[in-house]
């Protein structure tokens, strides 16, 4: 599922009266979000524990990521309307809408939020403060933030040419393998609507579900190593990380089953000729890999370069794959290993005439690193002339790096 448009731009559609409101109480419900959303999400599951059970992610649910980032959105949302200087968050809207399709999202669930996170509002700031001019005010916040992502999930959708929430199958473990780093490539077969599987982009994400011991049936999005188009297959990689990851390394086997939603994610492998820069952290090489997979496929003769950082050699799942592929296109290859005191020095780089100007660099990995690669990027961007930075990170904060 993907989509050339970007999610619109709701400044200035906020009423006057409204806006001055949110000026004078975003600095509080700001102050109080951290403590508004576990009200929230406290209520809702409580509504609807079908959610938590079979929607929402537990792990980080326990761990608050999620919790962060609903907070996040909407104050920085709101910040958006009523500030011109704010920066559009278009980038945080299209992470959200493309990690929504990837869930089965639909429109109906959207009421579901705004009741319980309006209740949650109330009760952390009181009804002498939330009155109903500013509960107006607020309201219109969340149905404009709500309108723009309903379209553009509706869009994203039809761009598969399902109907909303439509985008989940079966599919069949085919084979598995033992990689480095307590992490394990799996070979899948969709039972249904292969052909749209087969047309995922590179860099793009499937969610998949398993259901756990308990009756749950949680889901996590694992990027896609490649499609063999042939066998009509998809190749992730998975690395030990909270209950799906354990359950699909240590409870199945070749044969089983599992759920599998139809690819999203909006950091792609573009199609024109600019240079290209793989940066990546950890398993986050797994989107970067299904980049190179799909240039070797090509044969592409654009400029590659590959930058890979992880705590040691031994901890780099991918380590033989990347290389491979990177020697197919002639790409540049280098990788930092922090055990060995390694760092990813972009000024560095550049002295040694590793990067090429006007390149279209991608990202993927933790949010410390990313944010200190986005920094070094910043600094040398007068004699990099970045075409564009595309990232992905991840944890559910993703998007609100800005």
């Amino acid at each position: 599922m993907f989509i050339a448009e970007t999610p619109a731009n709701a400044r200035g559609r906020l009423t006057p009266g409204n806006a001055e409101i949110i000026k004078q109480t975003l600095p509080l419900v700001g102050a109080n979000i951290t403590k508004i959303t576990p009200i929230f999400y406290e209520k809702m599951f409580a509504a609807h524990p079908e959610l938590i059970a079979d929607t929402f992610n537990r792990g980080n649910q326990k761990s608050g990521e999620q919790q962060k980032a609903l907070a996040a959105s909407i104050a920085t949302f709101a910040a958006m309307l009523v500030d011109d200087n704010a920066p559009d968050p278009v980038d945080m809207l299209s992470r959200i809408g493309h990690k929504h399709v990837s869930l089965g999202i639909v429109e109906d669930q959207y009421p579901i939020v705004h009741d319980n996170l309006f209740a949650a509002i109330v009760e952390v700031l009181g009804e002498d403060v939330v009155t109903p001019e500013v509960a107006a005010a607020w309201d219109e916040v969340y149905w404009l933030m709500a309108k723009v992502l309903i379209d553009y999930e509706r869009e994203l959708y039809r761009s598969a040419g399902v109907a909303d929430g439509e985008v989940f199958t079966t599919a069949e473990i085919v084979s598995r393998k033992q990689l480095p780093a307590e992490a394990m490539e799996f070979t899948l077969r969709p039972d249904e609507m292969t052909e749209k599987f087969m047309d995922a982009l590179p860099g793009q994400y499937t969610s998949i579900g398993v259901r756990l011991p308990d009756g749950a049936r949680q889901l996590r999005q694992y990027s896609l190593v490649d499609v063999d188009k042939e066998a009509g297959c998809i190749r992730i990689a998975v690395q030990r990380d909270g209950e799906v990851s354990s359950f699909l390394m240590d409870s199945l086997s070749d044969g089983d089953r599992v759920d599998a939603t139809l690819p999203a994610g909006d950091l792609v492998l573009d199609d024109s000729s600019a240079p290209v820069v793989l940066v990546s952290q950890g398993i986050g090489s797994t989107p970067m890999v299904g980049m190179l997979s799909a240039l070797a496929a090509a044969k592409s003769e654009r400029k590659v370069v590959v930058l890979h950082a992880d705590s040691s050699a031994q901890d780099h799942a991918q380590r033989d794959l990347q290389e491979s592929l990177s020697g197919q296109i002639g790409a540049t290859y280098k990788l930092f290993y922090r055990e060995s005191g390694q760092r990813m020095n972009i000024g560095e780089l550049m002295d040694e005439g590793v990067l090429p100007t006007g390149a279209h660099w991608y990202l993927c990995g933790g949010t410390s690193f990313l944010q200190d690669i986005r920094e070094q990027i910043a600094d040398g961007e007068q004699a990099l002339a970045p075409k564009k930075v595309d990232f992905e990170l991840f944890s559910p904060n993703d998007w609100l790096i800005s």
